[in-house]
Order: structure tokens, then C-alpha cells, then sequence
């Protein structure tokens, strides 16, 4: 597959991100090779990347604890201090080798580190793939608060290998298939057919959804880099998804939701919301939730648990003058940002999501 160039660095893909990355190696002269991992990939990804590293250089890995409540300042913090004892300099450079945690995280820690120092995206989950590998993105949450803290930072280039794509779970991978199916709903609606039928997915397929992926972000990314507007739409389904996800974070009574189960819900509900208020076609309404519904099911949600979810959504980081600011579709591959919604159709939302 042909390298995405994005910004000021390029995604390469497979067989070709090792011989790019080694060639970039061996063209600058680093100190010090860092690699960040969790206990997951060290055990189930390092190793494959080892195997394809050619050039000697000196080199430390640095494990940290896996999940999403491990994205913090106190992990950033241990992260800076490994560094500096293990004589990082601003010649090192930083390989991030893992899911969104770790290289939302990683990117920030690099990004912050003795004022910038350059680092490397290897993102190992299907959701990273799709979603944190191009956008400059980085940050960690504040408490249950996703991605409060953190700036825009670009790698030195973000490399794709989908035989990482063997060492996660099935849920991992369905997790994955929300930010998918986003993209076939806000920008290309082939991918939205495509995504459909997840039980006929195999690993061509997977291949060719995650560079359409990648590719679609891109091109809306390059044409809008600080989410001024159409970046926007990438939104779709994180406002009110968030906030369940936040929720369910925060609960003691649920058990915590992926990334993608949060997302899914959240377009269900914005896809009623965007019936009600802009117009989405009701039969396509209910062509996303059933399809939605039949890879994801229904998570563990009450009526109980709205009031705590909405009060959430003040915190969203798209939020301008005190407003939620939603993204709707009028139809597939056509949408409206920085829409305002009523708290009684926000319930009324989650009511048809649970019905």
C-alpha cells in the first residue's frame, strides 16, 4: 500500500513502514531509542518489532500500566522521570508502541519532554489504526474527563503493520469498527456498505478499511488541522459518547466500556437527535441502529444514569459560551456542526437507544 502523506510526515504501511523506519534510523543520528510500552504490547508486540529493527542503536523500553485509566498526568509524570534517569536528551527519540493510550500519552510525554523531543507512532489496535494515527493529537484525561490535557504534535512519522491486529481481542477489534463506521457515515458511504456485514470481514478487508480510514481522516484533517470547522464532524457520536464513556469509567456499579461500545451508543443517539432536529431520513435512522446494534448489542444503560451522563457533557471539550455543541446529519455523508440540542430530546435520544 502506498504511503499517506499527511502534514510534515507521512503513515507507511506493512512490509514498507519497517524498511521506512529503519532508513530513518539510520539517516539521523539519535542518542537514545526509547520505546514505550503497556504489559500487553511488551509481551505481544514488542517482540515483533524488535525483529524488524536493522540498525544498532542504543536502546531502553519503558512499561507501563494497560487502560484508559492509566492516561494521566501521574503516569506522564512517572514517564518523565524514567526518561531523565535513563538519560533521554533531547536527540533521543520516543517510539510509541501501542493502542490510543499509549500513544495519545507517549505523543504528550515526547511533546513535553526537555521542550520536544521527536518520537514515533506504531499504533498496534485497530481503533489507534484508524483514529490516533494522523491529527497531531495528543494528550491524557483529567480524571474521568477524556483527553483534557494535552496539544497538538506531530510524529516523525506513524507506521501501520495489521499483523498487529492478531494479538488483540475480538471486542478490541469491534471497538475499532465505530471510528470505521463514523467515517462511512459523515464522509464515504462505500465504507459505510462495506462495514455492514462485519461477520464477512478478513484481513484484505481489514487492510483496505484501515487505509481507506486513515485516508479519509487525512484529507479532513489537512484541510482543517485545529478543528476549526470541518474537522468538527469527526465528532460524530463522541458528545454524548463521551460522556458514557465517562460515565461508565467512573461508575462502580458498570463495568468500563470500550472506546468504540461508548461511540456506538453515542451514534445511535445522535443519529435520533439528527432525525429530530435536521432531518436525517427516519428508514436511515434506522438502518445505523440496527446495524450499529448488531455488531455492538446494547450496553448496560438505565434511566438512572442520564442525569449523571448529561451533567458530563458541560465538560466537553468542544463546548463554546457554555453550549454542547453537537454534529448532526442531515443525511449520509452530509452533516451540520456546532448544533445546539435540547436536554429533552438528549433524553429522548438515549430513550430510543435503549428501546
Amino acid at each position: 500500500m502506498q504511503s499517506i502523506k499527511s502534514s510534515n510526515y507521512s503513515v507507511h504501511f506493512n512490509a514498507n513502514a519497517y524498511k521506512e523506519l529503519n532508513s530513518y534510523l539510520s539517516n539521523n543520528q539519535h542518542s537514545k531509542l526509547f520505546i514505550i510500552v503497556d504489559e500487553n504490547t511488551f509481551t505481544d508486540c514488542y517482540p515483533l518489532f524488535m525483529e524488524q529493527l536493522e540498525v544498532e542503536i542504543d536502546t531502553e523500553v519503558i512499561e507501563i500500566e494497560a487502560g484508559e485509566i492509566h492516561k494521566n498526568i501521574e503516569t506522564c509524570s512517572g514517564l518523565w522521570n524514567a526518561l531523565t534517569e535513563l538519560g533521554a536528551d533531547r536527540k533521543s527519540l520516543v517510539v510509541n508502541l501501542g493502542g490510543g493510550v499509549i500513544t495519545d500519552l507517549g505523543g504528550f510525554v515526547a511533546s513535553t519532554y526537555k521542550r520536544g523531543i521527536s518520537f514515533i507512532n506504531i499504533p498496534t489496535t485497530l481503533l489507534s489504526m484508524v483514529d490516533a494515527s494522523v491529527g497531531g493529537k495528543t494528550g491524557v484525561d483529567l480524571g474521568v474527563l477524556k483527553n483534557q490535557i494535552g496539544l497538538f504534535s506531530n510524529p516523525e512519522m506513524v507506521l501501520i503493520d495489521t499483523a498487529y491486529l492478531s494479538t488483540i481481542s475480538e471486542r478490541e477489534i469491534k471497538s475499532g469498527l465505530a471510528e470505521v463506521i463514523k467515517y462511512g457515515l459523515i464522509r464515504d458511504n462505500k465504507l459505510w456498505v462495506q462495514i455492514k456485514d462485519v461477520n464477512k470481514l478478513n484481513i484484505n478487508l481489514i487492510d483496505s478499511i484501515v487505509y481507506e480510514s486513515i485516508k479519509i481522516k487525512n484529507e479532513i484533517v489537512l484541510e482543517d488541522p485545529k478543528e476549526s470547522g470541518l474537522r468538527k464532524s469527526l465528532n460524530f457520536g463522541h458528545t454524548l459518547g463521551h460522556a458514557i464513556e465517562s460515565y461508565f469509567l467512573e461508575s462502580e456499579d458498570k463495568e468500563t466500556l470500550t472506546h468504540g461500545e461508548a461511540i456506538a451508543a453515542g451514534m445511535i443517539t445522535e443519529s435520533y437527535i439528527s432525525n429530530k432536529l435536521v432531518g436525517f431520513p427516519l428508514d436511515k435512522l434506522e438502518e445505523v441502529k440496527k446495524t450499529i446494534l448488531s455488531v455492538f448489542g446494547t450496553i448496560n444503560l438505565e434511566s438512572k444514569d442520564y442525569k449523571s451522563i448529561l451533567s458530563l457533557l458541560k465538560h466537553d471539550k468542544k463546548n463554546t459560551n457554555g453550549n454542547v455543541n453537537f454534529v448532526l446529519l442531515t443525511d449520509f455523508e452530509k452533516f451540520k456542526i456546532d448544533c445546539i440540542v435540547p436536554e429533552e430530546l438528549l433524553i429522548e435520544s438515549l430513550n430510543y437507544y435503549l428501546s
